[in-house]
């Protein structure tokens, strides 16, 4: 409809470039900072508060008038305008005045971990933004809501969509005079002053290991802390140091470094090796290297070789099973990208149906067991993040329910262990089942092309999430809760020529045995008669492609994830191909 004469622009038409939308990935909303503009997270961050301010205080909602928790990580574009992102940033400032917009009173608690900020609002009762890109390189970002119960859960994705509609409308249709936004999508105020900081949450954070642990938890242990830019590596230090240990810093960076720690590849370890070397030439030797990803909610953990100072990483699957060990859970919750190791070990007994990939998941497979009456509940991620659903007791403490991915607590579980029982670390996971995991990643890979992967590998009927092969003639189908569901032939002809397909890419020349089943709650799991297993699936919110390997021996884990990303021809290059 054409403009009357004295009828003014909207901010939409005014816009200067085409907006691109923040969508949900596999936990929080992540995407490129040149696309990120303060308007497109001011929209959402409103909208989910509005919807957050719909729901019952049981439910975790919260109150116009109230506190509202926010923190950032260490990346530019978290506080500050980055150049070399078409001016892009300044995202904390968004979510403030976002809160502010909403009526709620804005609490800067500075520059902590995730983790810290969620553990500090969820005992106030109130909701908490955590500004945060994760571990992906430093020209992504985004930002991570949580509700005043935990985090926000699949079941609210689609609500909350449905305000973030209503709420883009909203602005959108503001006549451009009175926009906060210029055409660039940044505030037309130009760079703001965020709040002054508060530094409750950080103390609360440190004080919650102290008093769990106690004082003299890691007396006499010698750790090297590998800082690079994380947001918690002066927190972890002043955790170590409180719990006894001698602690000695290194590696710290004022340029963002995106550690995966799903994701270390020999260049990184090389790096971590050579800062050791260094280090050890000057105070000695030390009895392990820790760090976390970037946010401070995924642990990086490495013990040494005595004989050979070698650094050995250690994966966050089985940092997971020796803290679930310590802690007494009764049931644990993991998704299907663990190690299996899990199903042969102590913990076999214990283990809840295994979820999809993303703390979301792993969080209401929590509250299931809760649900059925089991008390001392955690979960964990491939990547180390820990989860607790209940509060647990050790030694006449209590450690209160912590519903996110965790760094901190695994890493003190695991140093705590080795320093109980006087074994080095490298010792202490051989107490877990012979298999050994690895994971890998191609990046700048189309996640639509990694999803028609999964789906040209995949059944039909969603309602098959696992298809076990028992004989060349004989196909059995599996739902979610491992319940054997009727198929007809028309679908087991469909599985068997995804199987003979699959076998040709995970061939015998390349060292792997038959298929023997295939699990698809969450990309395509594949399990091999010789006991290899590989893993493929999209990242949530990324364009990476993922293997997960799991193997009888690390070396073969090595390979299998080496094999499947080897550029330009390795197994994901071909699948790709295949299905183009």
């Amino acid at each position: 409809m054409p403009m009357r004469p004295n009828q003014q622009k909207s901010l939409r038409q005014c816009l200067a470039y085409e907006p691109r939308e923040l969508q949900f990935g596999t936990s929080g909303r992540r995407g490129e900072v040149v696309h990120l503009t303060q308007l497109e997270v001011f929209i959402n961050a409103v909208a989910e508060l509005e919807f957050l301010q719909s729901l019952s205080k049981a439910e975790g909602g919260i109150a116009r008038g109230e506190e509202f928790f926010y923190a950032r990580d260490l990346r530019p574009s978290s506080s500050a305008y980055v150049a070399e992102q078409q001016g892009r940033g300044e995202l904390a400032q968004a979510i403030e005045q976002a809160i502010l917009y909403a009526g709620m009173i804005p609490v800067n608690e500075g520059m902590i971990p995730t983790p810290a900020l969620t553990h500090y609002a969820l005992a106030q009762g109130k909701g908490s933004m955590m500004v945060t890109g994760s571990h992906i390189p430093f020209d992504r970002n985004g930002y991570k809501t949580n509700t005043s119960r935990g985090e926000l859960l699949k079941q609210h994705e689609r609500p909350v969509n449905e305000k973030v509609k209503e709420v883009r409308q909203r602005f959108y249709e503001q006549p451009f005079d009175d926009s906060l936004f210029g055409a660039d999508g940044l505030f037309k105020t130009g760079s703001r002053a965020l709040s002054v900081e508060r530094r409750e949450a950080a103390s609360a954070y440190i004080q919650r290991y102290v008093d769990f642990f106690g004082k003299q938890a890691l007396a006499g242990m010698r750790l090297l802390t590998y800082q690079h830019s994380a947001v918690g590596r002066d927190m972890l230090v002043d955790i170590l140091r409180a719990l006894g240990a001698e602690v000695v810093i290194a590696g710290r960076s004022e340029t963002f470094v995106p550690i995966d720690t799903e994701n270390m590849d020999a260049g990184q370890l090389a790096v971590i090796q050579k800062l050791y070397d260094e280090e050890a030439a000057q105070y000695g030797q030390f009895d392990a290297v820790v760090s976390t990803d970037g946010d401070s909610d995924r642990p990086l953990i490495l013990g040494v070789e005595a004989e050979t100072a070698t650094v050995h990483f250690f994966g966050g699957d089985l940092i997971g099973m020796l803290t679930a060990e310590l802690l007494g859970a009764d049931a644990v919750v993991v998704p299907i990208s663990s190690n299996d190791g899990i199903d042969r070990g102590k913990l076999k007994d214990i283990i809840e149906a295994k979820t999809r990939i993303g703390s979301p998941y792993v969080i209401a497979g929590m509250e299931k067991a809760l649900a059925r009456g089991k008390k001392a509940v955690c979960g964990w991620e491939a990547n180390g993040g820990f989860l607790t659903g209940s509060d647990i007791f050790l030694n006449g403490q209590v450690l209160t329910a912590l519903p996110t991915r965790d760094a901190v607590l695994p890493i003190l579980a695991v140093l705590f262990i080795a320093r109980r029982d006087g074994a080095p670390l490298t010792e202490i996971f051989t107490r877990l089942p012979k298999r050994y995991s690895r994971a890998a990643l191609i990046k700048q890979f189309p996640r639509t092309l990694g999803l028609e992967i999964v789906k040209r590998f995949s059944p039909s009927d969603e309602a098959i999430q696992t298809a076990a092969f028992l004989s060349d003639d004989k196909i059995v189908f599996m739902n979610e809760n491992n319940k054997e569901i009727a198929a007809d032939t028309v679908q087991k002809k469909a599985l068997e020529t995804i199987r003979q397909e699959l076998e040709v890419f995970f061939s015998p020349e390349l060292g792997f045995g038959k298929i023997e089943r295939i699990n698809y709650v969450d990309g395509v799991r594949m399990y091999f008669s010789n006991g290899d297993l590989a893993h493929l699936r999209p990242s949530g919110n990324a364009d990476e492609l993922r293997i997960y390997a799991v193997a009888d021996t690390q070396g073969r884990a090595d390979k299998i994830a080496a094999m499947a990303i080897a550029e330009p021809d390795g197994l994901l290059r071909r699948l790709a191909a295949y299905v183009r």
